[in-house]
């Protein structure tokens, strides 16, 4: 929504904490997030909310407009939506995590080897007009966007190809945004962070 310049406000509950699945539920029947709230309607699911903002927002171009490579964009997306259990798993998503190398499992690099190959074939057959999946930003990239995050924070390494759409990624001002939201955050999940130990002064949920 940053990129494609949908307004909205912001709710961040933090999670884990006592109370947080009750003050989720008050804006989601699923218990979960993210959700949207659009009027009295609560769209929950993350690949709900991009068709909800797609039909809602045509002129912004969240899916391409070519038919094969919109389909082939909810195809990858929806890969991602249901998939890559060992990476979310063993690599939790942490903006604030400081970047480094950290070995992972060959059930990881399984992952990584595929979302690579995923990566280089969406811009080979569909990203000439840009440097993103399919060319410009879209909703296959902001599903993406959290596995980047993960293969930046982890130090997990991918070739010359992956490397440039993440750098593409990263260098969205939105991002910046995300990652400057993410320091900022006074709370430590554990079992979400691999440094725990070594932060200091920072309330830590159990």
């Amino acid at each position: 929504m940053k990129v494609a310049g949908i307004s909205f406000d912001e709710r961040v509950i933090p999670l884990y904490e006592p109370g947080s699945r009750e003050e989720v539920l008050k804006y989601s029947p699923a218990g979960k997030v993210p959700v949207l709230i659009d009027g009295d309607q609560p769209v929950w699911e993350t690949l709900a909310i991009l068709e909800h903002l797609a039909e809602k927002f045509p002129a912004v171009g969240l899916w391409p407009k070519d038919a094969g490579a919109r389909s082939h964009a909810r195809v990858v997306a929806s890969e991602m939506h249901a998939g890559f259990s060992a990476l979310r798993t063993n690599c939790p998503m942490n903006m604030w995590l400081p970047a480094k190398p950290r070995p992972q499992p060959d059930k990881v690099k399984a992952d990584v080897t595929r979302i690579e190959s995923l990566w280089i074939d969406c811009r080979t057959r569909f990203g000439q007009k840009g440097p993103f999946l399919f060319g410009t930003f879209g909703a296959a990239d902001a599903m993406y966007a959290p596995v980047v995050a993960r293969f930046y924070s982890y130090g997990i390494p991918v070739g010359r190809d992956a490397r440039a759409y993440m750098n593409a990624v990263i260098e969205l001002p939105a991002w910046k945004e995300w990652v400057a939201a993410g320091s900022k955050e006074p709370w430590v999940m554990r079992h979400n962070e691999p440094d725990w130990p070594l932060v200091r002064g920072i309330k830590l949920s159990q």
